[in-house]
Order: structure tokens, then sequence, then C-alpha cells
């Protein structure tokens, strides 16, 4: 089965695109097909690839708005990609009025679920009708959490949204679990955190590897470039391989 997972977070800057990109390149790195989705009309994810948004004509707004095939390109370091631009944000009101909205995605993405082991979707930061067509395509959502105290205090909004889904549109949609982000142990203030995220998180999915604060990570998507191809020897890239077996074990 294809494991098509959302790395969501309503608040920004938790590194949710980096994450996308580099845990994606690591599941192709051990082989798996992977296709990234940018649903963030900022289109980071799709600038980090490589591609200039202003100049692509056809993005997964064609395809959630109107219906058209979700346009791939690639491969791109292994992976293949579904590239956003601003004319994403335009989306927001126009499937206001649309039949079966939740839909879209998951029915833009139904044709080429035998092409892919992991879809890996880049969520925008909100809990606006992107989000939640993103989490209704899902099987898995994965949440960074940035190991701030006012970032983890936000998780309660989250894990409701998460939870209204099950009830409806998403019944079977799975916690694939919390990865903590921007981790820097030399702090007594992110430790705390860190240890309140295991205490409080655990019951509910994995608190997964910590991803350390590193200015490497926006040096390599810079040089578009996942983090293996800028600094093979960074240490943030075992805690990346550990998190990507966690993924290889989803049911």
């Amino acid at each position: 089965m294809t494991r098509i997972v959302a790395l969501f977070n309503q608040s920004g800057g938790v590194a949710k695109t980096t994450l996308t990109m580099n845990l994606g390149y690591h599941l192709q790195e051990r082989k798996h097909r992977v296709l990234l989705v940018d649903m963030d009309p900022q289109a980071s994810l799709t600038t980090f690839l490589g591609l200039d948004p202003v100049e692509l004509t056809h993005t997964v707004y064609e395809a959630v708005v109107g219906e058209e095939p979700l346009p791939i390109k690639g491969p791109i370091h292994g992976m293949h990609v579904a590239p956003s631009n601003i004319n994403l944000s335009a989306a927001e009101l126009e499937l206001v009025s649309a039949l079966m909205r939740e839909m879209r995605l998951k029915e833009a993405l139904a044709p080429i679920l035998d092409d892919y082991d992991f879809i890996l979707i880049d969520c925008p930061p909100s809990l606006g009708i992107l989000s939640v067509i993103s989490l209704v395509a899902a099987t898995h959502v994965l949440v960074p959490i940035q190991t701030q105290f006012k970032a983890f205090q936000g998780t309660d909004l989250l894990l409701n949204t998460v939870a209204g889904l099950r009830k409806a549109a998403n019944r079977h949609l799975a916690i694939a679990g919390f990865i903590p982000t921007m981790y820097d142990g030399r702090t007594a203030q992110e430790t705390r955190t860190y240890k309140a995220m295991l205490e409080q998180l655990s019951p509910l999915a994995a608190v997964l590897e910590p991803i350390p604060r590193t200015i490497a990570f926006p040096d390599a998507s810079e040089a578009r470039l996942p983090l293996a191809l800028s600094n093979p020897k960074h240490p943030a890239i075992a805690a990346m391989k550990k998190i990507v077996k966690c993924l290889e074990k989803l049911p």
C-alpha cells in the first residue's frame, strides 16, 4: 500500500518543507519510489528542488481546482514532485463552493498511487482548506514541532483538527509520529520542552528522533540540495535516517 504522509503543523517555521525534501531523499536512497506534493502557495518545496514557480504553467492548483491530471516533474535527486506556485492561494476561495472539495487532492492522487511507495505532502502553515484536503488525502500525518514552549502549546489545536477529520472525512488517518525540530539540547528550556513532548505525546504516537538546530539546512536549501548531498557528514543526517526507518514500518 502506498503510504501518503502529510507533514502538518498549523504554525510556520517548524521545518515542514525541509523535512519533506530530506526525508523524501533518504526514502529514495533506500530504493523507495517517492513523490513530493507541494501544497503550500509559498512554493518553498518547489523552489528548494530547483524549479522556478513563476515559470510553471501547470501546478497542483490545476489539479485540485480544475480537476486536471496532477502535474509531475522529475526525477530530481531521485524523487518526483508535484509543484506549486502562488496561484494555489486562490484555491482557498475557489473551492468554497466546490462539490466534494475535501476530496480534490485524494482524487488527483488516485490514478498514480501504484507508481509510488511514499507520497509526502508539504502542507501549508494554516488550518484552511488546503491543509484539510491534504489530510483527507493522507494515510498518515507526521507532525514537526519546534522545541520551544510556545510552539508545543499549540499542539492541542493541531490534535483537535486531526481528531475532527477522523470523525468524518478521513476515519483511517493515523499519526505517524511527532518530530521535535530545531532542537538545541544545551538550552534548559528546549530540554524541558523535549522532555514534555516525550511525556505528553508518546501515548498518542511515537516521538521520533529530534532534528538539531543548524544553519546547514538553510545552506542546503539555498544550494537546492538535500542536506545529504550538500553536507554528507552532518550529524542531522543520522537523525533523518532513523526517522525514515520508522516511516518504513508504518502499516
